[in-house]
């Protein structure tokens, strides 16, 4: 009988899996998908690497962590700096001082922080997202940077969302559109998917395989399951179905060397029925007599993207996650396991200190 089975080859199931290998562990890998690595997965169209399951930036401030994924790849020194599309011009984003000057006709630190104190409309306790933007940055560029935006992301008002939806995007008083505070950013060079291959490398990895298709006999072939997908599937959503966001990308190549000048554009008036537009070629700062471009559409249902972190489904997780440990056979980790937004650098961190207590206790 094998050690360990892994449901899911995405990066919490990649690492967990090497990681297992190395120490001795037998393990097979499964995944519903037809390829490895998860939504972090790019596939080369035509010269160009192209992030199938959207954008995905690499940066850290864990310097462990760093040294860990350089193992498996080189980096570019890419980092994020969108732009914002409202009703046909074009913004700084992250909101910077160029922002400011852009929408006020103000740059200086002290002129912007003036300003901020007359137009913010102030909340003690804000209660949700809308108060607090309104909070931070006043009616104007909430309504051109997040009321729009998040309204097509999430499928309902900010008023019904909580704040820490976007407490985790800067509001800077300098000229940084860094989207990202880390000192580490940027993107493998040739790709994600190499990442993976050489993560699986010698591992018994079986795809097109759904794991609730037969999960009594895919339970059968090993001692130990270690789970990544929806913790409320593993559980037949017996106390009631997790809400997510879910993502439709419509992919163009294009006959031109470049459609928008940036990797990322998102488009935050909602007559405009995307949310962003992705250059992938951007990336890698190609230099390809063509491009490759990708709407992105949000949805309510399809493959589960982003948490819904609302009071209700946090009730319902919480029921699920007290389960999850009454059986000392399977483990549950990774962003839907664990029903939680996660950058790949905090997965990364937690699949290691996973796999040492395994070691530690076997």
């Amino acid at each position: 009988m094998t050690d360990y089975l892994i449901v899911g080859a995405g990066l919490y199931g990649s690492i967990v899996a090497n990681e297992l290998k190395k120490s001795g562990k037998s393990v097979i890998v499964i995944d519903q998908r037809d390829h490895i690595g998860g939504n972090c997965f790019t596939q080369s169209i035509d010269g160009i690497n192209v992030h199938k399951y959207g954008p995905h930036i690499f940066h850290t401030d864990n310097l462990s962590v760093w040294n860990y994924i350089q193992k498996f790849c080189d980096f570019n020194h890419f980092s994020y700096r969108p732009r914002v599309n409202y009703k046909g011009k074009i913004y700084s984003f992250p909101i910077n001082l160029l922002t400011f000057q852009q929408v006020y006709g103000i740059s200086s630190p002290a002129e912007v922080q003036k300003l901020l104190e007359e137009i913010r409309i102030f909340h003690e306790d804000p209660k949700n997202m809308e108060e607090w933007m309104l909070d931070q940055i006043g009616p104007d560029l909430y309504k051109i940077f997040i009321e729009g935006y998040t309204t097509k992301q999430w499928g309902r008002s900010p008023k019904e969302l909580p704040a820490s939806i976007v407490k985790r995007i800067p509001i800077r008083l300098t000229f940084d559109d860094n989207y990202y505070n880390h000192p580490y950013q940027g993107i493998p060079v040739g790709g994600y998917t190499q990442i993976f291959e050489k993560l699986l490398n010698g591992i018994d990895v079986r795809l097109n395989h759904n794991y609730f298709d037969n999960k009594e006999f895919f339970d059968s072939l090993a001692k130990n399951v270690i789970y990544t997908g929806p913790i409320d599937r593993f559980y037949n959503y017996e106390f009631g179905k997790l809400e997510y966001r879910s993502l439709d990308f419509k992919t163009e190549l294009l006959d031109i060397p470049d459609f928008q000048g940036v990797a990322g554009v998102n488009y935050t008036d909602l007559d405009v029925p995307y949310t962003r537009i992705v250059e992938h070629k951007h990336f890698e700062f190609g230099k390809q007599n063509h491009t490759i471009i990708t709407k992105e559409y949000s949805k309510s249902l399809g493959d589960p993207y982003y948490p819904i972190n609302d009071g209700r489904n946090q009730k319902i997780y919480e029921v699920y996650r007290s389960k999850s440990v009454e059986n000392p056979k399977f483990n549950f980790g990774g962003r839907l396991a664990e029903y939680k937004y996660y950058d790949m650098h905090q997965i990364i961190s937690q699949a290691l200190d996973f796999s040492s207590k395994i070691r530690i206790k076997n």
